[in-house]
């Protein structure tokens, strides 16, 4: 039998920590945490109270803050006409920054590939891009007749019934140009003759 010669390594000393200390540090940070959750309840509190919209980053998009209705507030006031045309424009803005990227990005990867198989995978992701940008291009034109309509002091009513479109339904969908009723009754008809 071989015998293995036995190897000494050297470990680093432990530094051993009393039980007691422990412990208070584990409380020491309790503390710490409930001295700073009232200064974060303060500042919520205080953002709530605050009348001005402020603008909210999420998900690396700005959006503006849905409309809240004051009491006794009339329908298409200016302070509501103002916050539409303010969702309007920023959506407008970020549509166009999406069509630059688009163009940037098909002319960046234009190079042909050998493989016929490559080619057309890639013919196929920029048609899908084309069709989605060819969507969003007549979007834009939308919010520019939005912005228009808000400028006449059309916007906001149904072009059919002339009701009421409703604040929620053009938080949802800012270019909203129906009522749900009648947009409701459009979609039936749509069914019925389409199938």
């Amino acid at each position: 039998m071989v015998q293995k010669k036995a190897t000494t390594t050297t470990k680093a000393p432990v530094k051993k920590v009393a039980p007691k200390k422990v412990a208070a540090a584990a409380t020491k940070k309790k503390v710490a945490v409930k001295k700073v959750a009232p200064k974060k309840a303060v500042t919520v509190a205080t953002k709530k109270k605050a009348p001005v919209k402020k603008a909210i980053i999420a998900n690396n998009k700005s959006k503006i803050a849905a409309y809240k209705t004051k009491k006794g507030e009339k329908y298409m006031s200016a302070a509501m006409k103002k916050h539409f045309v303010a969702v309007l424009l920023l959506w407008r803005e970020h549509l166009t920054d999406e069509m630059q990227k688009t163009f940037d990005h098909l002319k960046a990867k234009g190079e042909t590939y050998a493989d016929p198989m490559d080619r057309a995978s890639q013919e196929e992701e920029f048609a899908f891009e084309l069709r989605t940008r060819d969507r969003e291009r007549k979007l834009i034109n939308k919010i520019g007749i939005s912005v228009e309509k808000v400028k006449r002091d059309d916007y906001g009513w149904c072009d059919s019934c002339g009701d009421e479109i409703g604040v929620k339904r053009l938080e949802a969908r800012p270019t909203a140009t129906h009522c749900i009723h009648c947009k409701t009754l459009d979609e039936i008809k749509e069914r019925q003759l389409n199938g």
